[in-house]
């Protein structure tokens, strides 16, 4: 497997990338890209100045997707999207793409990257009910229920950062992670660099 930055004149890739969207999506998303043209619109938008855009290849053919957008001067990244082809899945594909898309974010002097992880079907323990008065509580809480992303990205480092409740309609939350990519380290003063 490589991965390589995602070029505009790679029309291949784009539309392998925009059928794969479509297809992984569909099930449990299928508001995200419900059409090709809304799946290519989505990768086109990824080659635009501040983004980041990666594929995983393996045999020149995508196999995996992963996007990112500068945020506040280049010092946070939003994880936006993520994509394994559905017979790949499961072999560190999603891993790698993650590792590579770190390291390039920490190479343009970003600090921190967080995503949103939508719960539109009562894969977690925050989906389909009121979050309110106690956001706090079922947040610390949250339980993977039906194989829900949340828990990919914690083995990814990934931590809970909050939750949007009904943002996609009642019961229907974000689920919000973050990971930093510079950490302080202390000398043998105990100072923080």
């Amino acid at each position: 497997m490589e991965i390589i930055c995602l070029k505009e004149e790679q029309e291949k890739y784009i539309n392998e990338i925009a059928e794969m969207l479509k297809e992984s999506f569909a099930e449990n998303w299928p508001k995200a890209w419900p059409t090709i043209d809304s799946a290519l619109i989505e990768v086109r938008e990824s080659l635009k100045v501040g983004r980041i855009s990666l594929i995983a290849l393996k045999e020149e053919k995508v196999v995996g997707w992963i996007g990112g957008i500068s945020e506040r001067d280049g010092k946070v990244w939003e994880l936006h999207p993520l994509v394994v082809k559905k017979d790949e899945q499961g072999k560190g594909i999603g891993t790698a793409l993650i590792a590579s898309f770190e390291h390039e974010v920490k190479q343009r002097g970003g600090l921190t990257i967080w995503l949103g992880t939508d719960d539109e079907n009562g894969m977690t323990s925050v989906s389909d009910k009121d979050l309110y008065p106690n956001l706090l509580k079922n947040i610390s809480e949250i339980k993977n229920l039906n194989n829900h992303p949340f828990e990919f990205y914690k083995k990814m480092g990934y931590e809970l950062a909050g939750i949007l409740p009904d943002a996609n309609g009642i019961g229907k939350p974000d689920i919000f992670m973050a990971k930093s990519v510079w950490r302080r380290k202390k000398d043998n003063e105990g100072s923080n660099r």
